[in-house]
C-alpha cells in the first residue's frame, strides 16, 4: 500500500470536501489523517491517506482542477509508524494587536526549549491577532519555558499562556 500526502488548496465553494473524497473513495483511498480549513475565503485541504498509487490519484483530481480553480498536489511519502509523544502537552495561546513577527518569535521560544509545535491556528478579527497552537514540550519544562513565553510576549505587546492540554476524549 502506497502513503500519500494530498494537498488541495483554492477559492472557497460548496463540495470540494465531498468532490475530494468521493475521488479518494472511488479509487480505494483510506483517509487516515486530514485536516480542512477557510483562510479569508480560500479553502486548503491537507490529508494522508493509504491505496493507490501516486500517479493514479493525480489523474484522477486532475478533472477537480482543470477550471484552475482548485490547486491538488499528491507526494508519496514514508511512513512513519506510531510515533509516542515526545513531550507533556500543552496549549499555547496568543492574543494582542496585530503586527508582524508575532508567530516567529513566539515558536522560536518553543522551538530554542525543545517544544514542538503539533497544530497551529492563527485568526485576525479587526486588529486583534489570535494564535493557538497545540505544542510538546519536554517533561518538566513547562513552567521555564512559560516564563520565556511570557518575556517574549511583553517584548511583543501580545498575551500569552501556557496551559496543559486536555486529553482527547472520544
Amino acid at each position: 500500500m502506497n502513503e500519500l500526502a494530498i494537498t488541495v488548496i483554492g477559492r472557497d465553494r460548496p463540495g470540494i470536501v465531498a468532490d475530494v473524497a468521493e475521488v479518494l473513495a472511488r479509487l480505494g483511498a483510506n483517509l487516515t489523517d486530514s485536516t480542512m480549513t477557510r483562510l479569508r475565503g480560500h479553502f486548503a485541504m491537507t490529508l494522508i491517506c493509504v491505496g493507490p498509487a501516486a500517479a493514479d490519484v493525480e489523474a484522477a483530481l486532475a478533472p477537480l482542477a482543470a477550471d484552475g480553480q482548485l490547486l491538488a498536489t499528491v507526494r508519496a511519502v514514508t511512513p512513519d509508524g506510531a510515533a509516542a509523544p515526545s513531550g507533556e502537552p500543552y496549549v499555547m495561546s496568543v492574543h494582542g494587536a496585530d503586527r508582524m513577527g508575532i508567530v516567529a518569535a513566539m515558536t522560536r521560544v518553543l522551538a530554542d526549549g525543545g517544544g514542538n509545535v503539533s497544530d497551529l491556528s492563527t485568526r485576525l478579527t479587526g486588529s486583534l491577532y489570535v494564535v493557538v497552537a497545540e505544542v510538546e514540550v519536554p517533561p518538566g519544562s513547562a513552567d521555564e519555558l512559560a516564563g520565556r513565553l511570557t518575556r517574549a510576549a511583553a517584548e511583543l505587546g501580545v498575551g500569552v499562556s501556557l496551559r496543559p492540554a486536555d486529553s482527547d476524549l472520544l
